[in-house]
Protein backbone atom coordinates (compact mmCIF):
# COMPACT_ATOMS: atom_id res chain seq x y z
CA UNK A 1 0.00 0.00 0.00
CA UNK A 2 1.55 3.45 -1.17
CA UNK A 3 1.90 5.94 1.87
CA UNK A 4 -0.38 8.44 -0.39
CA UNK A 5 -3.07 5.33 0.18
CA UNK A 6 -2.52 5.02 3.61
CA UNK A 7 -3.12 8.58 4.51
CA UNK A 8 -5.91 9.12 2.71
CA UNK A 9 -7.67 5.68 4.62
CA UNK A 10 -6.30 7.06 8.04
CA UNK A 11 -7.80 10.40 7.86
CA UNK A 12 -10.97 9.28 6.67
CA UNK A 13 -12.07 6.79 9.47
CA UNK A 14 -15.54 7.23 10.42
CA UNK A 15 -16.07 8.01 14.43
CA UNK A 16 -16.38 4.61 16.48
CA UNK A 17 -19.79 5.56 18.22
CA UNK A 18 -22.23 7.37 15.45
CA UNK A 19 -24.90 9.17 17.32
CA UNK A 20 -28.42 7.77 17.06
CA UNK A 21 -31.11 9.64 15.92
CA UNK A 22 -34.11 10.60 18.05
CA UNK A 23 -37.69 10.10 17.30
CA UNK A 24 -38.17 13.67 15.87
CA UNK A 25 -35.57 12.61 13.42
CA UNK A 26 -32.86 14.90 14.15
CA UNK A 27 -29.69 13.99 15.54
CA UNK A 28 -29.16 12.48 19.14
CA UNK A 29 -26.43 14.17 20.91
CA UNK A 30 -22.54 12.22 20.62
CA UNK A 31 -21.84 13.32 24.17
CA UNK A 32 -23.99 15.54 26.88
CA UNK A 33 -24.11 16.79 30.77
CA UNK A 34 -27.56 16.40 32.50
CA UNK A 35 -28.40 18.40 35.75
CA UNK A 36 -24.46 17.87 37.13
CA UNK A 37 -23.08 19.04 40.28
CA UNK A 38 -19.33 18.79 40.75
CA UNK A 39 -18.36 19.72 44.37
CA UNK A 40 -14.40 19.79 45.79
CA UNK A 41 -13.50 19.57 49.71
CA UNK A 42 -11.13 22.31 51.07
CA UNK A 43 -9.20 22.14 53.98
CA UNK A 44 -8.00 19.13 56.29
CA UNK A 45 -9.35 18.27 59.63
CA UNK A 46 -12.81 17.40 60.50
CA UNK A 47 -13.18 21.29 61.86
CA UNK A 48 -11.48 23.13 58.79
CA UNK A 49 -13.11 21.47 55.76
CA UNK A 50 -15.63 23.12 53.51
CA UNK A 51 -17.47 22.01 50.44
CA UNK A 52 -17.22 24.33 47.30
CA UNK A 53 -19.27 23.80 44.93
CA UNK A 54 -17.50 24.52 41.19
CA UNK A 55 -20.49 22.99 38.91
CA UNK A 56 -23.87 23.54 39.70
CA UNK A 57 -27.02 21.99 38.13
CA UNK A 58 -25.27 22.16 34.39
CA UNK A 59 -26.97 20.09 31.39
CA UNK A 60 -25.09 20.83 28.00
CA UNK A 61 -24.91 18.70 24.76
CA UNK A 62 -22.45 18.22 21.90
CA UNK A 63 -23.40 17.44 18.49
CA UNK A 64 -21.34 15.82 15.32
CA UNK A 65 -20.20 18.46 13.46
CA UNK A 66 -21.37 21.54 15.44
CA UNK A 67 -19.68 23.34 18.34
CA UNK A 68 -20.38 24.21 21.13
CA UNK A 69 -18.82 27.49 22.92
CA UNK A 70 -18.77 27.74 26.57
CA UNK A 71 -17.88 31.35 28.11
CA UNK A 72 -16.83 32.94 31.19
CA UNK A 73 -14.50 34.50 33.15
CA UNK A 74 -11.66 32.46 35.22
CA UNK A 75 -12.97 30.35 37.48
CA UNK A 76 -16.52 29.97 36.44
CA UNK A 77 -16.07 26.12 36.04
CA UNK A 78 -15.46 26.10 32.19
CA UNK A 79 -12.23 23.74 32.49
CA UNK A 80 -14.03 21.71 35.18
CA UNK A 81 -16.84 20.70 32.79
CA UNK A 82 -14.15 19.89 30.48
CA UNK A 83 -12.64 17.53 32.49
CA UNK A 84 -16.19 16.13 33.71
CA UNK A 85 -16.50 15.08 30.04
CA UNK A 86 -13.05 14.12 29.67
CA UNK A 87 -13.14 11.53 33.01
CA UNK A 88 -10.96 13.41 34.65
CA UNK A 89 -13.33 14.30 37.39
CA UNK A 90 -16.22 12.36 38.38
CA UNK A 91 -19.31 14.27 38.81
CA UNK A 92 -20.62 14.33 42.23
CA UNK A 93 -24.54 14.29 40.95
CA UNK A 94 -25.46 14.15 37.74
CA UNK A 95 -25.48 12.04 34.63
CA UNK A 96 -23.10 11.91 32.01
CA UNK A 97 -24.65 10.17 28.82
CA UNK A 98 -22.41 8.96 24.92
CA UNK A 99 -24.58 8.12 22.66
CA UNK A 100 -27.56 7.84 24.53
CA UNK A 101 -25.51 5.54 26.83
CA UNK A 102 -25.07 6.10 31.14
CA UNK A 103 -21.33 6.50 31.27
CA UNK A 104 -21.79 5.30 34.73
CA UNK A 105 -22.79 1.56 33.40
CA UNK A 106 -19.53 1.34 30.97
CA UNK A 107 -17.13 -1.40 31.63
CA UNK A 108 -13.62 -0.98 31.60
CA UNK A 109 -13.41 -1.56 28.16
CA UNK A 110 -16.51 1.01 27.30
CA UNK A 111 -14.37 3.46 29.32
CA UNK A 112 -11.30 2.93 27.18
CA UNK A 113 -13.37 3.41 24.35
CA UNK A 114 -14.65 6.95 25.66
CA UNK A 115 -11.33 8.06 26.56
CA UNK A 116 -10.05 7.39 22.73
CA UNK A 117 -13.20 8.87 21.09
CA UNK A 118 -13.40 11.87 23.67
CA UNK A 119 -9.89 13.98 23.41
CA UNK A 120 -8.96 16.68 25.02
CA UNK A 121 -6.99 19.83 23.59
CA UNK A 122 -4.86 21.71 26.80
CA UNK A 123 -4.49 25.40 27.24
CA UNK A 124 -0.95 25.43 27.73
CA UNK A 125 0.50 23.17 24.37
CA UNK A 126 4.06 23.54 26.28
CA UNK A 127 2.79 22.08 29.34
CA UNK A 128 1.01 19.48 28.05
CA UNK A 129 4.41 18.14 25.81
CA UNK A 130 7.38 16.43 27.28
CA UNK A 131 10.02 18.77 26.52
CA UNK A 132 12.46 15.72 26.39
CA UNK A 133 10.35 14.01 23.33
CA UNK A 134 10.39 14.64 19.97
CA UNK A 135 6.77 15.29 18.14
CA UNK A 136 7.04 12.12 16.56
CA UNK A 137 6.78 10.32 19.66
CA UNK A 138 4.14 12.45 21.28
CA UNK A 139 2.10 11.13 18.25
CA UNK A 140 3.01 7.79 18.24
CA UNK A 141 3.06 7.03 21.53
CA UNK A 142 -1.45 7.94 21.64
CA UNK A 143 -1.46 6.08 18.06
CA UNK A 144 0.05 2.84 19.68
CA UNK A 145 -1.45 2.71 22.85
CA UNK A 146 -5.02 2.93 20.76
CA UNK A 147 -4.08 0.98 18.14
CA UNK A 148 -1.43 -1.70 18.99
CA UNK A 149 -2.19 -3.23 15.72
CA UNK A 150 -0.89 -0.70 13.15
CA UNK A 151 2.68 -1.75 11.32
CA UNK A 152 5.75 0.51 12.16
CA UNK A 153 5.41 2.00 8.53
CA UNK A 154 1.72 2.87 9.20
CA UNK A 155 2.02 4.68 12.29
CA UNK A 156 5.37 6.64 10.23
CA UNK A 157 2.86 7.24 7.19
CA UNK A 158 -0.20 8.02 9.60
CA UNK A 159 2.10 10.86 11.92
CA UNK A 160 3.06 12.39 8.42
CA UNK A 161 -0.49 12.61 7.41
CA UNK A 162 -1.49 13.97 10.64
CA UNK A 163 1.22 16.38 10.69
CA UNK A 164 0.16 17.35 7.41
CA UNK A 165 -3.17 18.17 7.79
CA UNK A 166 -2.71 20.83 10.85
CA UNK A 167 -0.20 22.39 8.89
CA UNK A 168 3.70 21.18 9.94
CA UNK A 169 5.11 21.00 6.30
CA UNK A 170 7.60 19.58 6.15
CA UNK A 171 6.12 16.51 8.34
CA UNK A 172 9.34 14.98 8.84
CA UNK A 173 11.13 17.81 9.85
CA UNK A 174 8.71 18.18 12.32
CA UNK A 175 7.86 14.39 13.40
CA UNK A 176 11.81 14.97 14.89
CA UNK A 177 12.00 18.19 16.54
CA UNK A 178 11.44 18.40 20.36
CA UNK A 179 8.51 20.82 21.68
CA UNK A 180 11.18 23.90 22.65
CA UNK A 181 12.18 23.78 18.76
CA UNK A 182 9.02 24.93 17.78
CA UNK A 183 6.85 28.10 18.21
CA UNK A 184 3.42 28.27 20.57
CA UNK A 185 1.44 28.18 17.53
CA UNK A 186 2.97 25.00 16.24
CA UNK A 187 2.79 23.24 19.36
CA UNK A 188 -0.44 24.06 19.73
CA UNK A 189 -0.75 22.20 16.30
CA UNK A 190 1.05 19.33 17.36
CA UNK A 191 -1.75 18.86 20.31
CA UNK A 192 -4.51 18.73 18.13
CA UNK A 193 -2.42 16.65 16.38
CA UNK A 194 -1.93 14.25 19.01
CA UNK A 195 -5.77 14.39 19.98
CA UNK A 196 -6.50 13.38 16.44
CA UNK A 197 -4.49 10.56 16.22
CA UNK A 198 -7.06 8.48 17.87
CA UNK A 199 -9.63 9.18 15.45
CA UNK A 200 -11.86 10.60 18.04
CA UNK A 201 -15.42 12.26 17.61
CA UNK A 202 -15.37 14.77 20.32
CA UNK A 203 -12.71 17.39 20.96
CA UNK A 204 -12.35 19.24 24.45
CA UNK A 205 -10.98 22.31 23.44
CA UNK A 206 -10.02 24.58 26.66
CA UNK A 207 -9.48 27.90 25.60
CA UNK A 208 -6.30 26.65 22.60
CA UNK A 209 -5.95 29.92 21.35
CA UNK A 210 -5.28 31.98 25.04
CA UNK A 211 -1.44 31.15 25.09
CA UNK A 212 -0.75 32.28 22.01
CA UNK A 213 -0.10 35.63 20.47
CA UNK A 214 -2.84 37.29 18.33
CA UNK A 215 -1.37 36.88 14.77
CA UNK A 216 -1.43 32.99 14.82
CA UNK A 217 -5.36 32.40 16.87
CA UNK A 218 -7.00 33.08 14.04
CA UNK A 219 -5.03 29.79 12.30
CA UNK A 220 -5.61 27.48 14.68
CA UNK A 221 -9.13 28.55 14.93
CA UNK A 222 -9.25 28.18 11.24
CA UNK A 223 -8.11 24.72 11.76
CA UNK A 224 -10.07 23.61 14.18
CA UNK A 225 -13.11 24.77 12.31
CA UNK A 226 -12.03 23.00 9.23
CA UNK A 227 -11.94 19.52 10.94
CA UNK A 228 -15.01 20.01 12.87
CA UNK A 229 -16.65 20.35 9.34
CA UNK A 230 -14.70 17.76 7.49
CA UNK A 231 -14.51 15.46 10.24
CA UNK A 232 -17.79 16.16 11.89
CA UNK A 233 -16.35 16.11 15.11
CA UNK A 234 -18.52 17.26 18.37
CA UNK A 235 -16.68 20.18 19.93
CA UNK A 236 -16.59 22.15 23.20
CA UNK A 237 -14.94 25.46 22.74
CA UNK A 238 -14.17 26.94 26.14
CA UNK A 239 -12.95 30.36 26.20
CA UNK A 240 -13.18 33.77 27.98
CA UNK A 241 -13.57 35.76 24.42
CA UNK A 242 -17.30 35.59 23.51
CA UNK A 243 -16.20 37.46 20.31
CA UNK A 244 -14.36 33.84 19.16
CA UNK A 245 -17.10 32.35 20.31
CA UNK A 246 -19.30 34.04 17.58
CA UNK A 247 -16.85 33.28 14.83
CA UNK A 248 -16.16 29.62 16.05
CA UNK A 249 -19.53 27.68 17.64
CA UNK A 250 -23.19 27.27 16.10
CA UNK A 251 -23.86 27.72 19.89
CA UNK A 252 -22.75 29.98 23.48
CA UNK A 253 -23.10 28.72 26.33
CA UNK A 254 -22.58 31.72 29.49
CA UNK A 255 -21.41 30.06 32.54
CA UNK A 256 -21.16 32.29 35.96
CA UNK A 257 -19.88 31.03 39.45
CA UNK A 258 -20.72 27.30 37.94
CA UNK A 259 -24.01 28.15 36.86
CA UNK A 260 -25.41 28.42 33.43
CA UNK A 261 -27.15 31.96 33.06
CA UNK A 262 -27.84 31.95 29.08
CA UNK A 263 -27.70 29.43 26.38
CA UNK A 264 -28.68 29.69 22.60
CA UNK A 265 -27.15 30.57 18.60
CA UNK A 266 -23.95 32.30 18.63
CA UNK A 267 -25.73 34.68 16.63
CA UNK A 268 -28.40 35.56 19.19
CA UNK A 269 -26.35 35.67 22.05
CA UNK A 270 -23.88 38.06 21.08
CA UNK A 271 -26.37 40.63 19.06
CA UNK A 272 -29.53 40.48 21.75
CA UNK A 273 -27.95 38.98 25.09
CA UNK A 274 -30.51 38.64 27.46
CA UNK A 275 -28.48 38.49 31.07
CA UNK A 276 -26.76 40.93 32.74
CA UNK A 277 -23.57 38.98 32.69
CA UNK A 278 -23.39 38.01 28.91
CA UNK A 279 -24.04 41.80 28.11
CA UNK A 280 -21.32 42.21 30.57
CA UNK A 281 -18.86 39.84 28.21
CA UNK A 282 -19.93 41.85 25.29
CA UNK A 283 -18.89 44.93 26.54
CA UNK A 284 -15.79 43.99 27.67
CA UNK A 285 -14.43 42.95 24.14
CA UNK A 286 -11.99 45.68 22.81
CA UNK A 287 -13.32 48.51 21.17
CA UNK A 288 -10.64 49.79 18.53
CA UNK A 289 -12.84 53.30 18.44
CA UNK A 290 -11.36 53.52 22.27
CA UNK A 291 -7.77 53.88 20.96
CA UNK A 292 -9.09 57.21 18.93
CA UNK A 293 -11.77 58.21 20.96
CA UNK A 294 -9.60 57.95 24.43
CA UNK A 295 -12.95 56.67 25.95
CA UNK A 296 -12.25 53.83 28.75
CA UNK A 297 -14.26 50.84 28.21
CA UNK A 298 -16.71 50.20 31.41
CA UNK A 299 -15.07 47.75 33.59
CA UNK A 300 -16.94 45.91 36.73
CA UNK A 301 -17.03 46.92 40.11
CA UNK A 302 -16.21 43.22 40.96
CA UNK A 303 -14.29 41.09 38.93
CA UNK A 304 -13.60 38.50 41.67
CA UNK A 305 -15.71 35.84 41.89
CA UNK A 306 -18.04 35.67 44.96
CA UNK A 307 -19.78 32.55 46.06
CA UNK A 308 -23.36 33.06 46.61
CA UNK A 309 -24.05 34.60 49.84
CA UNK A 310 -28.06 33.03 49.42
CA UNK A 311 -29.93 30.61 47.37
CA UNK A 312 -30.66 33.60 45.49
CA UNK A 313 -29.01 34.75 41.85
CA UNK A 314 -25.28 33.74 41.81
CA UNK A 315 -25.00 36.99 39.63
CA UNK A 316 -26.91 39.10 42.50
CA UNK A 317 -23.85 41.15 44.03
CA UNK A 318 -22.82 42.44 40.34
CA UNK A 319 -25.86 43.12 38.99
CA UNK A 320 -27.54 46.40 38.22
CA UNK A 321 -31.03 45.61 37.73
CA UNK A 322 -30.93 43.32 41.13
CA UNK A 323 -34.61 42.99 43.02
CA UNK A 324 -35.67 41.50 46.16
CA UNK A 325 -36.20 38.87 44.73
CA UNK A 326 -32.68 38.21 43.14
CA UNK A 327 -31.22 37.87 46.66
CA UNK A 328 -33.51 34.47 47.96
CA UNK A 329 -34.66 32.21 44.94
CA UNK A 330 -32.64 31.20 41.86
CA UNK A 331 -34.42 31.94 39.15
CA UNK A 332 -35.63 29.15 36.29
CA UNK A 333 -34.84 28.68 32.45
CA UNK A 334 -36.93 31.28 30.72
CA UNK A 335 -36.98 29.63 26.98
CA UNK A 336 -37.36 32.75 24.27
CA UNK A 337 -37.40 30.75 21.37
CA UNK A 338 -34.81 29.11 18.79
CA UNK A 339 -33.42 27.26 21.55
CA UNK A 340 -32.17 30.60 23.59
CA UNK A 341 -32.98 30.47 26.96
CA UNK A 342 -31.94 32.45 29.84
CA UNK A 343 -32.15 32.45 33.86
CA UNK A 344 -32.89 36.12 34.94
CA UNK A 345 -35.79 37.09 37.22
CA UNK A 346 -36.09 40.71 35.62
CA UNK A 347 -36.14 40.00 31.68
Amino acid sequence: MSSGTMNAEMLTVAPTVAPTVASTGAPAAILAMSHVDMDFTLGSGFLNRMTLRAVSDVSLSLHAGQALALVGESGSGKSTIARILARLYRQTSGTITRAGADVASFTAKDLATYRRDVQMIFQDPFASLNPTHTVGYHLERAIRLHRPNLSRPEVRDHIDALLTQVGLLPARSFAERRPHEISGGQRQRVSIARALSVEPSVILADEPTSMLDVSVRLGVLNLLADLKEHRKLAALYITHDIATARYFAEQTAVLFAGNLVEQGPSTVITETPQHPYTRLLIESVPNPANRITGTAPRRSQDIALRAPTSRGCPFVSRCPRATSICQTEMPVQTWLGDGHFVRCHNL
